[in-house]
């Protein structure tokens, strides 16, 4: 098969979206196919063979990269290569070309739902302006407008949106039963198939020299090393868990250090709070890390920590399960399809006290310590992605043989309609 996928970011910017998109790349590569990546153009990208850059403008605000969808390369590339299905990953910009293409082109369309896009709003200028309005507006009834413009966006606007791009096309991809059910409640009618992201081997095999000096380096003279990985930006709740660790130092004392991997723009906002809280010295903020290091400062942490309450799958999980680290994260969507109280990590509600009960537990119970990285380590292994790969191939062969069916109907029905017209 010949694949398209379309995305609004990709690398170098590091993001969940990105990562997803390579690995299945990646692996639909290995089983044979040929896979083209249209992408937004970045400073410092490398050139790679297949992937194909549209021009893009960068947002003022946080620097974000966005594709300029009118870019007539776009088309041009795509009507050279013959595809046979096209794979979007956002229900906008990119995704829209891939609409507009499939439609003219008659290829069939497959959208992957990566994330709650309605935690995500604040990215929009007009929604971020009313919201930080509302925060200082005194005007009862002006409060009531922007609570209503707030709630109509968030809980209406948005769903009806994704619903009626996901209708358009021909099979949508959920990364969790849970979501699946939750866009089937949203309306959406187009057959829905569950498609995990894939773990790669290396998660699986990190380099033990490497992990010895990365875990000397940061668990220094204490008893326990965590960490967790996340952009540095509102959606993934971060100041939970730096407030989470000041109730655990109370509590257990000065035993442990956190590694906070990751970039974003509240990066200076959360070293200050944890200074504020006197953790300057137990969290160590690093920068985003390389893909094909990363597995290697899992493997050095003897806990993974999660405060996000946006996710759809929660890719980070994963990649600490197959470095056997317990989980302790909050229970929302994207986690509860992967954590397993008891078995491989806990759920908490949202609330530090229970969060911070269930670290201090783990800490003081060895045994179940053991039996939660290996039932961690185990769950990973379900998620290899050459299995996942595979599981694409198929739903991928699926849709294009109801397209082509759909299209001979219809094709038929024409043909009946102009011998009657005629």
């Amino acid at each position: 098969m010949r694949i398209a996928m379309l995305t609004n970011n990709y690398k170098p910017f590091i993001g969940g979206v990105p990562i997803s998109v390579e690995r299945l790349t990646d692996g639909l590569k290995e089983i044979g196919h040929e896979v083209f990546v249209f992408a937004p153009n970045y400073d410092n990208q490398i050139y790679e063979e297949h992937v194909i850059r549209c021009k893009s403008k960068t947002s003022k605000k946080d620097r974000h990269v966005i594709p300029k969808i009118l870019d007539t390369r776009l088309e041009k590339e795509f009507k050279k290569l013959n595809i046979d299905v096209i794979h979007v990953h956002h229900p906008f910009l990119l995704g829209n070309v891939g609409l507009y293409l499939g439609r003219k082109y008659n290829v069939p369309v497959v959208f992957t739902y990566h994330t709650r896009y309605e935690q995500y709003l604040h990215y929009v200028k007009v929604y971020s302006a009313i919201e930080e309005r509302r925060k200082v507006e005194n005007n009862r009834n002006l409060i009531y407008l922007e609570d209503k413009i707030l709630n109509y966006t968030k809980n209406n606007f948005v769903p009806k949106y994704l619903s009626k791009f996901a209708n358009k096309c021909d099979m949508v991809f959920a990364p969790t039963n849970l979501i699946k059910e939750s866009l089937e409640d949203n309306g959406i009618n187009t057959d829905i198939e569950i498609v995990p992201t894939g773990l790669e081997k290396r998660y699986f095999n990190a380099n033990i020299d490497e992990v010895q000096e990365i875990r000397s380096k940061y668990k220094r003279n204490k008893n326990y090393l965590f960490c967790t990985v996340a952009r540095l930006v509102k959606e993934k709740n971060l100041e939970f868990i730096i407030e989470g660790l000041s109730k655990l130092k109370e509590k257990e004392g000065d035993c442990f250090n956190l590694i906070m991997i990751g970039d974003g723009p509240l990066k200076e906002e959360l070293i200050n709070k944890a200074k504020y809280l006197g953790l300057e010295n137990n969290i160590i903020f690093l920068n985003s890390i390389k893909n094909e290091k990363i597995g290697n400062y899992y493997k050095a942490c003897d806990m993974f920590l999660f405060s996000s309450k946006s996710e759809t799958q929660g890719i980070v999980l994963l990649e600490a399960m197959a470095a056997k680290n317990p989980v302790i994260a909050i229970q929302a969507s994207g986690v509860t399809d992967v954590v397993k109280n008891n078995i491989n990590g806990y759920m908490t509600n949202d609330n530090i006290k229970d969060w911070v009960e269930k670290i201090s537990y783990l800490m003081n119970n060895e045994s179940d310590m053991e039996k939660l990285s290996q039932g961690a380590y185990d769950t990973s292994l379900k998620y290899l992605n050459s299995n996942i790969a595979k599981l694409v191939e198929s739903n991928y062969k699926k849709v294009i043989e109801n397209y082509c069916h759909k299209n001979q109907i219809y094709k038929k029905f024409t043909s009946l309609v102009s011998e009657y017209v005629n």
